[in-house]
């Protein structure tokens, strides 16, 4: 963890995006942080360049509201997943959907990519985790173990594990060195709620947070715990290191965004919504902003 404090946030409503007619249930920035991806329940992926909040693009394809989406780290492609069993690989020059990913049974609800942007992970309520390879959309792995909905996924910053947070309340560490089909796993608990989201930093450390209304921030090398963070009084939403790694921000099913100091554990911010309730946090790239996305409609 970096040694020196976090400063200490200007908080005000920045930007404002707003055409949804559904809720907000994901954002993602591209690398450079010049586009925004939203997800909604309406149906649609948007596309929206960041600095003029001007709408590129309203992709459709999904069958269902859209849960979930990710750029991959190189910056050329994202994916989103829906509640109608899917995955969709998009490029993103084109905004053209070059893969749809079909394996899971049920609402697909998670996916991340490898941070080579080789690989793709999925995981839903069919409690199922599969493994993607990227350019030819083939299935390389199927995971299981987990016992109930998998809600959150993301990979270790070396590519060597995957992390999955479920509705079984424990969060696995799955051990991708070890050769398909036969793979293992470690279990991370303590929880006392089930696993809503869950994301790496960039040096390796593992935050969590849960239905209990807390957050762990745990040392997945030697499965410690490092700090139990408590103030949400509704489940926790959504998680996302800010790039210096000296903040964890955090959404609650309400109108509260928290954000921690890494190296304390302390609340540093408790930011509240000006809309309704905050279903997405993220920083931008350059940890200047923090996004929060909303259950309005207009």
């Amino acid at each position: 963890m970096n040694s020196d404090g976090p400063k200490k946030l200007a908080v005000g409503k920045v930007r404002y995006f707003g055409q949804h007619r559904g809720e907000v249930n994901c954002s993602a920035f591209s690398p450079d942080g010049k586009i925004l991806l939203t997800a909604s329940d309406d149906g649609f992926v948007y596309v929206w360049e960041t600095k003029s909040r001007r709408l590129l693009r309203k992709l459709t394809g999904h069958r269902g509201p859209v849960k979930f989406c990710r750029f991959s780290p190189d910056g050329c492609l994202f994916a989103s997943s829906s509640c109608d069993h899917t995955v969709r690989l998009w490029d993103v020059g084109r905004s053209k959907c070059l893969h749809v990913l079909k394996g899971h049974q049920r609402s697909v609800e998670t996916v991340s990519f490898s941070p080579d942007s080789k690989q793709l992970a999925s995981g839903g309520w069919d409690k199922r985790v599969i493994l993607w390879e990227v350019q030819s959309g083939h299935k390389v792995r199927l995971l299981t173990g987990h016992h109930d909905s998998v809600q959150s996924s993301d990979f270790s910053p070396t590519s060597d594990s995957l992390a999955t947070g479920s509705w079984d309340s424990t969060v696995h560490i799955w051990d991708l060195r070890v050769a398909s089909p036969a793979i293992s796993y470690q279990e991370l608990d303590g929880h006392t709620g089930k696993i809503s989201c869950l994301c790496y930093s960039a040096s390796g450390l593992l935050a969590s947070g849960s239905w209990d209304k807390t957050i762990r921030l745990w040392n997945p090398t030697t499965s410690s715990l490092l700090f139990q963070l408590k103030g949400h009084g509704t489940w926790v939403k959504s998680l996302a290191f800010s790039p210096d790694e000296l903040r964890l921000a955090s959404a609650g099913y309400s109108r509260m965004v928290k954000v921690w100091d890494c190296n304390t554990g302390q609340c540093l911010e408790t930011v509240k919504g000006l809309l309704d309730v905050a279903h997405a946090c993220v920083f931008t790239p350059d940890g200047k902003l923090l996004v929060s996305g909303a259950a309005v409609t207009r």
